[in-house]
């Protein structure tokens, strides 16, 4: 059976391989939230191994850490809570500014803002949301072409030595930016996009990351439903949903990946598993992946994420699947 909790980087917290993911409870994006079944959710996860959640202030614009920290509630010692900083819908400073819509339908910019006072600020915030007087693994979304690394590093150094995080990473660096920060104290974490699709990290991130002891949090493993084998032809996505809008999920890309899934089917049917549960199981097995974010928006769906640590694949058959989903290319 498959280690049931893994170490994040030197540091001493302690994560299970497949981790919570929060960004569709937060609604933005994802064309809205249901708060109870959210957090029905979260509980059943935690109830059946899954002891880590990834949420960020993005999410929602506040909701998704908000709906966390109710959940959690009573319990914080079982939880590690990852979150991310540095995506301000509420401030003028960063880069690349994007105009988006909340979840009011009200017009907003996001930017992305990685700047020490900025740091120190959402924070605060998203521990008051949360719940907690500190955060086990705290992470910058993205890098903001407007701060230097340097700076925006050394400011969650600073939380951690403060004690008001456990752990520090980062999330969309290149291996460049990577090196940069992690040269001024070392990285705990990186999460980066990785799907046995896209697997493009494989090429210099993983390498670094097993070198250096930086674990990797795969988001997006499942390329946000692709890899189910639920996302037929005539799925219908619901108002607000991006993947609406999306070439990723155009029909010839849905049809070509059941295609590919189909051919993995014996492999689920042997072990008596959905094709959801062989890509998770997979991905967690992959070199330098210390753990899949996976998303879950009611008891089901948490349910069926969590069954997948329990699934134990032959080197035969984890090879076979690599094969077959290697020649998808997405247009």
């Amino acid at each position: 059976m498959i280690a049931t909790r893994r170490r994040l980087g030197t540091t001493s917290v302690e994560i299970s391989p497949i981790v919570f993911g929060a960004w569709a409870i937060g609604g933005w994006m994802w064309g809205g939230t249901n708060e109870k079944d959210a957090i029905d959710a979260i509980v059943k996860s935690i109830a059946n191994g899954i002891n880590t959640i990834d949420t960020a202030a993005i999410y929602g614009m506040g909701l998704s850490e908000e709906i966390v920290g109710k959940a959690i509630a009573g319990n914080r010692d079982n939880v590690i809570i990852a979150t991310k900083c540095g995506m301000r819908w509420n401030s003028s400073e960063g880069s690349d500014p994007w105009p988006q819509k909340d979840l009011k339908g009200s017009s907003i910019i996001i930017r992305k803002n990685s700047k020490p006072d900025s740091i120190f600020y959402e924070w605060e915030q998203s521990a008051k949301r949360l719940r907690t007087d500190f955060i086990d693994l705290y992470q910058i979304h993205w890098p903001d072409s407007t701060t230097p690394i340097e700076d925006s590093w050394n400011a969650m150094v600073k939380l951690k030595r403060e004690g008001k995080v456990r752990a520090i990473g980062v999330s969309n660096y290149s291996l460049e930016q990577l090196r940069t920060a992690h040269a001024i104290h070392p990285v705990d974490s990186i999460q980066p996009p990785y799907s046995l699709i896209r697997r493009d990290i494989e090429k210099d991130i993983v390498p670094f990351c097993i070198k250096e002891n930086i674990s990797i949090l795969a988001y997006s493993p499942l390329e946000r439903g692709l890899l189910t084998g639920k996302i037929t032809p005539d799925y219908k996505f619901p108002e607000g949903d991006h993947r609406a809008m999306s070439d990723a999920f155009s029909v010839e890309n849905r049809k070509k990946i059941l295609y590919a899934l189909e051919k993995i089917k014996p492999i689920a049917k042997k072990h008596t598993a959905s094709l959801l549960q062989i890509i998770i199981s997979c991905t967690i097995h992959g070199p330098g992946i210390t753990a899949a974010i996976v998303g879950a928006r009611n008891v089901p769906q948490a349910e069926e994420n969590a069954k997948a640590l329990m699934i134990e694949l032959s080197d035969e058959e984890k090879q076979f699947v690599l094969q077959v989903l290697q020649e998808i290319s997405l247009k």
